[in-house]
């Protein structure tokens, strides 16, 4: 079995919780093991939250989601200024931002980052199941 889904979602707050959830669900319906998911909830998250904190200059972005028995595969879009995902430094042991887009890496696998000025960002990152 496989789910694909596209959603269209607010550039606001509570679009990522909305959006974790529906990952939930179809995760759970797919009988996917706990840690993968929850690796994968964390991820959607912090790509999320990414978006509505520092797309500035988008109202929307898009997250794809394709969920099958042996990996599920996430693109988070929007149509934002964009940044530079080389420039990305590690946050120190005490800061309490700046952690997502390595969250994001240290949790999922085949991560992608592309950016550019102007015409927004795609963060896309895979998980395989056992």
């Amino acid at each position: 079995m496989r789910m694909s889904v596209r959603l269209n979602l607010p550039r606001e707050v509570d679009s990522v919780p909305a959006v974790r959830r529906l990952l939930r669900c179809a995760l759970t319906s797919l009988t996917v093991d706990g840690q993968a998911g929850a690796d994968l909830e964390i991820a959607l998250t912090e790509a999320c939250a990414n978006v509505v904190k520092h797309a500035t200059g988008a109202e929307a972005y898009e997250v794809r989601l394709d969920v099958g028995e042996d990996r599920c595969s996430i693109d988070v879009v929007d149509g934002g200024h964009g940044f530079d995902p080389e420039s990305e430094t590690a946050p120190s042991e005490t800061s309490e931002h700046g952690r997502g887009l390595f969250l994001i890496r240290a949790l999922a696998e085949n991560v992608r980052m592309q950016s550019s000025p102007r015409t927004g960002s795609l963060i896309h990152f895979e998980k395989s199941f056992a």
